[in-house]
């Protein structure tokens, strides 16, 4: 039997050692699904319910593995339906490759049925390569060149197979005019910027005497390296959210996320600072970055577009984060006044006991951070961890303790909803052998997450470890998005666009054979994670929370609480709960020592 077009998609998927692709089904890549057949299903077809979840699954994977995550899709709506997924992949810099199938190349330009221009509708999310496959000997240039540019650039690429062009017999490239072979493999490399530039950042770095230091993803595995940097500046190191585990958050001068869902130490670290080391990160919100020409700053960074964006830089490396900080260390003076480095301490520390007592704060009927903060000494050492945009992501954010070989994702810069859920789908089968966790709101839940649900019944059996949690924070309310309202805008709840109807989580999941508990007394959420993380079947854990507990942004004071909240008071369905927990969350900053109570009295008295 000759070997088709499709044939060898599959063999050279597997050279490059790719095991799994996530997709889901359409007559735009039969020649694919029939060649796996052939295959014996080498590489894995993983199955998803929706083609959006095949590419979170696949970001998933990606963002997890550090390898390659390849999606497929059909022609059409099928090609569509990636793109959320795929941007996601884009803007959070994960290599993910999409092999989406098109009408046979006869019907081109007929506005045939599900015809689509996907080089054009892809131009923008595989920016860095997109090509479509129109004869045989194209193939091997056309796939290599995809999965090598992902990984090298960590972004996006797209390969497209017309249906007919994928059942033609497979003919290699000749040694003949416009020819182009191919090769395999992505040789390891770690880029470093010239010794003058190091110098540099040097000298701006010793005349620091308050540094701060914030780290992203790309600092992920460099974490030795910035924990000398900061013990030898004296500094306190902040984290994007999507550097999150790129260093232990029970580190003393660690002080956590940054940015609206970030900690109060963190914003208080930026503005204190005198100088400032941003490590593998592109946080986008420079308002939580030092008042322009406050701080002297130097960034590290792999991707030369990249570097020199948010803030006046005034050294610029170009370099791995790991191998840039071994040759920048010897070149730091360690400092001698400690006096900072104690500031950042205490702030963290009392940071950690307002988070305890966040948690503490009755609430109807169960309070989210409570949830949350309640999971930390019971998580895994080789957990996996994926958060959902909205309210949860503000929870997983401040209260967690991410250490060691714990890892953690969300959909940091798209801040696409539900990806929550096909993110540890995509994890476990990274790593079989680990347990993950699954951060959800329940309008996140609502979107993607219950269907996906099914996918992890029909695979969860061949899983090495079976734990999978999926902690849904059921408030029967789109709730970031109500309190952007009340905070940005002043705006009361809007009912008809806010309020989700009450689903019986934990009930679906038991319909799947999977385990399923619905939690609404806080005195049994410990418990409830001690029963999801010990068993040996997929739980959802269904807490109703209280709509009324504020993410609370970490420089916001009781008196901008006390506007926000009166904006509103006329309009707003929660009214006077919404107040009440607003002042019991802000005012557990101010309880502790004297000169927080007179810090509380200032604040209060400018009202």
């Amino acid at each position: 039997m000759s070997t088709k077009v499709s044939d060898h998609v599959l063999e050279r998927l597997r050279t490059w050692g790719v095991e799994h692709v996530f997709g889901y089904p359409g007559d735009g890549i039969n020649g694919l699904l029939a060649a796996w057949g052939r295959a014996g299903d080498d590489p894995r077809f993983v199955q998803a319910r929706h083609e959006e979840m095949a590419a979170f699954e696949a970001v998933g994977y990606a963002k997890f593995s550090g390898r390659v995550g390849v999606c497929t899709a059909t022609s059409g709506p099928g090609a569509i339906h990636l793109l959320n997924g795929l941007y996601d992949a884009k803007l959070d810099h994960v290599p993910v490759v999409a092999i989406v199938g098109q009408t046979d190349r006869s019907a081109m330009g007929g506005s045939y049925q599900q015809e689509v221009d996907l080089l054009s509708l892809y131009k923008d999310v595989a920016s860095d390569f997109v090509e479509m496959v129109t004869v045989p000997e194209q193939l091997p240039n056309v796939l290599d060149r995809a999965l090598r540019t992902a990984l090298a650039r960590r972004t996006v690429c797209a390969v497209i197979i017309p249906a007919d062009v994928q059942e033609l017999d497979y003919t290699p490239p000749g040694h003949a005019f416009k020819m182009v072979p191919s090769s395999l493999g992505m040789p390891h490399y770690a880029p470093v910027p010239a010794d003058e530039e190091l110098a540099r950042a040097a000298e701006v770095l010793n005349a620091g005497e308050k540094v701060a230091i914030l780290v992203g993803q790309g600092a992920r595995g460099a974490r030795e390296e910035v924990m000398e940097v900061a013990e030898r500046l004296g500094a306190g190191v902040a984290k994007a959210l999507l550097g999150k585990d790129a260093l232990d958050d029970d580190l003393p001068y660690v002080t956590g996320a940054i940015g609206l869902l970030g900690t109060r130490p963190s914003y208080e670290l930026m503005t204190g600072c005198d100088t400032l080391l941003v490590v593998g990160s592109s946080f986008p919100y420079t308002q939580f970055l030092p008042e322009f020409g406050s701080a002297r700053a130097v960034q590290i960074d792999i991707d030369p577009h990249m570097v020199g964006l948010r803030y006046p830089f005034e050294v610029n490396l170009v370099g791995d984060a790991r191998e840039t900080l071994r040759r920048l260390l010897p070149l730091l003076t360690p400092v001698t006044d400690r006096g900072w480095r104690q500031k950042i301490e205490q702030g963290v520390s009392r940071w950690w006991e307002v988070m305890e007592r966040r948690a503490a704060v009755d609430a109807d009927p169960v309070n989210p951070e409570h949830v949350v903060h309640a999971l930390n000494d019971l998580l895994p050492e080789n957990v996996v961890i994926a958060a959902d945009s909205g309210s949860a992501a503000n929870w997983y954010a401040r209260h967690l303790r991410l250490r060691g070989a714990m890892r953690g994702s969300l959909s940091g810069t798209l801040a696409t909803m539900g990806p929550g859920v096909p993110y540890v789908i995509g994890a476990k089968f990274a790593h079989p052998g680990r347990p993950v966790i699954a951060l959800v709101g329940d309008g996140a839940m609502q979107m993607n997450g219950l269907a996906e649900l099914i996918t992890v019944h029909k695979y969860w059996r061949e899983w090495q470890d079976p734990r999978m949690v999926v902690a849904v924070l059921n408030n029967r309310d789109l709730n970031q998005v109500t309190w952007e309202m009340r905070a940005m805008t002043g705006a009361p709840q809007f009912l008809p666009s806010q309020s989700l109807p009450d689903v019986d989580y934990a009930g679906f999941a038991r319909s799947l054979g999977l385990n399923g508990l619905r939690i609404d007394d806080p005195q049994d959420v410990r418990g409830a994670w001690e029963t999801a993380l010990s068993s040996d079947t997929p739980c959802v854990l269904d807490f109703v929370t209280d709509p009324a507990v504020p993410p609370v942004p970490p420089h916001a004071t009781l008196g901008q609480i006390e506007a926000a909240a009166t904006s509103v008071l006329k309009g707003d369905s929660d009214r006077a709960a919404m107040v009440r927990q607003g002042f019991k969350a802000k005012v557990q900053e101010f309880l502790p020592g004297s000169r927080h109570r007179a810090d509380h009295r200032r604040e209060a008295g400018g009202r």
